[in-house]
């Protein structure tokens, strides 16, 4: 299976910013492992913004 280039873009830029890890790291996740750590994030910033 193959995943359009604009979505793998957006998941290394969305958890490169966030964890400051390079592209290499991130690519070499197995998709569905990326996808958690997005998920994990989303759900952190989700908190933050709530506490606030």
């Amino acid at each position: 299976m193959t995943y359009a280039p604009d979505r793998i873009y957006q998941e290394v830029a969305y958890v490169a910013y966030h964890f400051h890890w390079d592209r290499d790291r991130i690519l070499d996740l197995e998709h569905r492992e990326r996808l958690r750590y997005i998920n994990e994030i989303a759900d952190i910033n989700t908190r933050l913004t709530q506490e606030r």
